[in-house]
């Protein structure tokens, strides 16, 4: 039989995952890790806030003592937090798209990856990861319900939450 020279090539290729699935066992990260994480995200967003909170502690005191305090120092207040947390944003999201981080994550070590071992990609992050569950808090008493659910499926066998589940995803060590 000759052989057609218009047919596609025959060449096999075999799909390669960044990490075996005895390896990707071996590295998924602690409870501790995963909770320390979650725990240093929350602090740089408290951060992020503490001028406001302090500003408002000030007008209260201001009002308290039968002053009122300029307005625009409130508004500056505002707007510095704004800008503050949309730069947490746009690290997060940078760290997220490079490397499946945040940066609680980063400081820790650990790393979000899809649970073949490839990594994760921005959009499955944000819209399978986090945006059900979030969106789920916001149904009047099932929501909060759902959230705790969520924390408390990292007590199984697999570590893995709700939000992991439904995402296809695991934490790992980087």
């Amino acid at each position: 039989m000759e052989a057609n020279p218009y047919a596609a090539p025959g060449a096999v290729v075999e799909d390669r995952y960044a990490f075996d699935a005895n390896d990707l066992e071996a590295r998924k990260a602690s409870r501790w890790q995963r909770l320390g994480a979650a725990f240093l995200d929350g602090i740089v967003i408290a951060l992020c806030m503490m001028p406001v909170f302090f500003q408002s502690f000030a007008t209260y005191n201001a009002r308290v003592h039968g002053t009122v305090p300029p307005a625009f120092a409130l508004s500056g207040y505002m707007f510095f937090c704004l800008f503050l947390g949309l730069a947490v944003i746009v690290v997060n999201c940078i760290l997220l798209s490079r490397n499946g981080q945040t940066i609680g994550k980063k400081l820790l070590g650990i790393k979000i990856v899809r649970t073949d071992g490839s990594q994760a990609t921005l959009g499955r992050i944000f819209l399978t990861r986090y945006l059900p569950i979030r969106l789920f808090g916001f149904i009047p008493f099932v929501g909060p319900i759902i959230a705790l659910v969520d924390v408390l499926m990292i007590f199984g066998d697999e570590k893995r939450c709700m939000h992991d589940r439904i995402a296809d995803t695991i934490v790992i060590n980087d």
